[in-house]
């Protein structure tokens, strides 16, 4: 096992899925201790067993990151077990594709409540219990917080959200000596994200051709920045938005996109 991150916690929200849980299994493997939470009981235990099945120490709790309550009793709970916070990863995130004149309020506000608010809740619980000086917050984000996408006006205001969150708390928390930078994925090959966005072979070709790199990224990219940013190679790096997305934010929306909705 590397032990880069030999005797660190981190804290993962939404970590049970996904790209959130390939950060986890990546910080698990390098030695760190692990406490990862979702909605879903039944996807922290797999999480959890999943990391001990790699050699972390690894712990978890069922939480909604919309109810604040939930949330600090999490992050209570991984203070009780693996004491203070080394490394926090905020990654909870909604989103569907539709034209900005069929999105509902209440659509509109589920987005909103799990991008923007969940990762205020998730900051402010943990604030507490991280390391001062030295803990690092990595929220994750997208394209969409810094250029507009057809189908996406809710997540566009979300994920900007999330941009100016990760801004001010670098701003606010710097002199604590807490980093605070926002990872924006692009196009991530089976992902839950992608398969809503490309909904079809088609879909799925443009996607990959829309992008510089002609190609979908990887889970463990977003993964080696995220370790990246956490280790003592990034210690002057705090306050920014990092995209690793092959080049999509140069040319962000394909056609088929906008073909889709209209179908």
């Amino acid at each position: 096992m590397v032990t880069e991150f030999a005797g660190k916690t981190v804290f993962v929200s939404g970590g049970t899925s996904g790209i959130n849980l390939g950060i986890a299994q990546h910080f698990a493997r390098s030695g760190a201790r692990v406490f990862v939470i979702s909605r879903d009981p039944a996807k922290v235990d797999a999480a959890v067993a999943g990391l001990r099945e790699l050699g972390a120490e690894a712990d978890g709790m069922s939480a909604d990151v919309r109810q604040y309550d939930q949330v600090k009793a999490a992050f209570d709970r991984c203070a009780e077990v693996f004491g203070q916070i080394d490394i926090l990863v905020s990654g909870a995130a909604g989103n569907f594709l539709a034209k900005a004149e069929n999105i509902s309020s209440n659509g509109f506000r589920a987005v909103m409540e799990i991008d923007v608010l969940g990762t205020h809740h998730v900051m402010h619980a943990a604030y507490p219990h991280l390391t001062k000086p030295g803990a690092c917050i990595i929220n994750l984000s997208a394209p969409q917080g810094s250029v507009a996408m057809v189908g996406q006006a809710h997540v566009c205001a979300a994920k900007s959200g999330i941009d100016m969150l990760t801004r001010a708390l670098a701003l606010e928390w710097g002199p604590k000596g807490i980093r605070v930078n926002s990872v924006s994925p692009g196009p991530i090959n089976g992902t839950e994200g992608q398969k809503r966005l490309v909904p079809d072979p088609a879909a799925v070709e443009e996607r990959i051709n829309s992008v510089p790199l002609r190609r979908m990224g990887t889970v463990q990219e977003v993964a080696d920045l995220c370790a990246f940013l956490a280790s003592d190679k990034a210690t002057y790096i705090t306050g920014t938005v990092i995209p690793v997305d092959g080049g999509t934010t140069l040319n962000p929306t394909p056609t088929r996109m906008g073909q889709f909705l209209e179908e």
